[in-house]
């Protein structure tokens, strides 16, 4: 499942041995390993596709989903200044991969909650730059993901821990209150060349 690009199987490959780790801190180390070499080692070209964005939104792209394992991996394509509202990962771990340009990474700690109100405050921000990656590691798991150039289109490449298709999002109602509303997710679909 997914798209073919060079060194994919390499990749999958690294993917799957990670996966198989006997802990979650075991598992993230492993993959953030293979992610960054992957990067820095050039061993894998990912499609064309992923470095083309939409002007609507950021683009979600799935490169490979495991039948064996159950991850799923996941190119985004960030648009000059495009980013998320706080969110969460459905209670899934997941490595975040910046495979080129750089993303403003802000977490968020939850302080309380009351039904559908939460209460967040900022626990760090990093710029992370072109072969960096991270881990989220539920419950540690709301932040905002955002592209902070103007000019240049930034990708990254998410392993999570199986398909994502729905998460929380976090609408800022007063002070440090925001208001969760649950979001379907899409994958959007490569530009078809004209022939």
């Amino acid at each position: 499942m997914g798209m073919a690009f060079p060194g994919r199987d390499r990749l999958i490959q690294a993917i799957d041995s990670a996966v198989v780790k006997p802990d979650t801190a075991d598992t993230m180390r492993a993959l953030r390993t293979v992610m960054c070499d992957a990067i820095h080692y050039s061993s894998v070209r990912l499609p064309d596709c992923v470095f083309e964005g939409c002007a609507e939104h950021y683009a979600r792209r799935e490169l490979y989903r495991s039948p064996e394992h159950g991850y799923s991996v996941i190119a985004m394509t960030w648009g000059p200044g495009q980013g998320t509202p706080i969110h969460d990962h459905s209670g899934m771990w997941c490595v975040e991969a910046v495979w080129r340009g750089a993303l403003e990474v802000v977490q968020y700690e939850l302080r309380e909650h009351d039904d559908v109100r939460y209460r967040f405050v900022p626990a760090g921000a990093i710029q992370a730059g072109t072969g960096s990656a991270g881990s989220l590691i539920p419950p540690h798991e709301h932040h905002t993901i955002r592209n902070a150039s103007d000019t240049d289109i930034a990708v990254s490449v998410h392993v999570y821990q199986r398909e994502m298709t729905r998460c929380n999002v976090f609408e800022p109602e007063r002070g440090e209150w925001y208001v969760r509303h649950p979001r379907e997710l899409s994958l959007d679909q490569p530009a078809v060349a004209d022939h």
